[in-house]
């Protein structure tokens, strides 16, 4: 990948435990109704929270372990979705530890892992705040994995509304910007604040920890 230029980030998603460990979350989380948690999110949060930090001017070091960080921040759903950024943070040391990073290195991307959820996260680092906006503005139709529309409930009516997520961050006027589009035909946009409010609330405080400001536009129209 374009962040990767030590081919870290491609050691680690190779690594058979990674693998193993995303598919088994993914198969949990499926089984008790929760939306795509597999390769697909994995890989999409980790794209996004490198371009982030690499579009704001960070140095490519914190680009990489965002976007390492991004892609092991679930794992821990294979025990259990409860405190799962916990678990998923130890799951990624014994993957981190035997792909030869550093213990700083470690230990940053566990702490990043271990704070991206809404309740108890601290942001005290460029990698926790780039992986929580990663994260939690990834809502889209694709996520969806019950097609009979008539059994939606509102998770599933809201994600597949959605037709386009896109963020486009800017060092130089220092925002990060949220552009989604959404079929209201299917749900309204005020379904969309009813279960995302405090993940939109979380992105902004990570936002201002990046020095910038975070601004949500659905359908051409700015929210926040």
């Amino acid at each position: 990948m374009e962040n990767d230029k030590n081919g870290t980030l491609n050691k680690v998603i190779s690594d058979p435990r990674t693998i193993v460990y995303i598919d088994m979350a993914d198969q949990h989380l499926e089984r008790i109704g929760y939306t795509e948690h597999g390769r697909k999110h994995a890989e999409f949060v980790s794209q996004r929270a490198g371009y982030i930090l690499e579009k704001l001017g960070f140095p490519e070091k914190s680009v990489r372990l965002a976007s390492i960080a991004g892609y092991l921040h679930d794992l821990g759903n294979l025990i259990s979705r409860t405190n799962h950024g916990f678990s998923s943070a130890f799951l990624a040391k014994d993957i981190l530890d035997g792909n030869g990073f550093t213990v700083e290195d470690t230990a940053v991307i566990m702490s990043a892992i271990g704070n991206h959820e809404d309740e108890g996260g601290e942001i005290t680092s460029e990698i926790t705040a780039a992986i929580i906006i990663g994260d939690k503005t990834h809502v889209h139709r694709s996520r969806v994995r019950n097609r009979n529309f008539i059994s939606f409930d509102i998770h599933d009516r809201v994600n597949y509304a959605v037709t386009e997520s896109r963020i486009d961050a800017d060092g130089a006027s220092k925002q990060i910007n949220l552009n989604l589009t959404i079929d209201t035909g299917i749900s309204e946009v005020v379904e969309y604040f009813e279960i995302f409010l405090s993940r939109m609330l979380l992105c902004k405080r990570a936002a201002e920890y990046l020095g910038t400001r975070f601004s949500m536009y659905i359908n051409n129209v700015k929210l926040i």
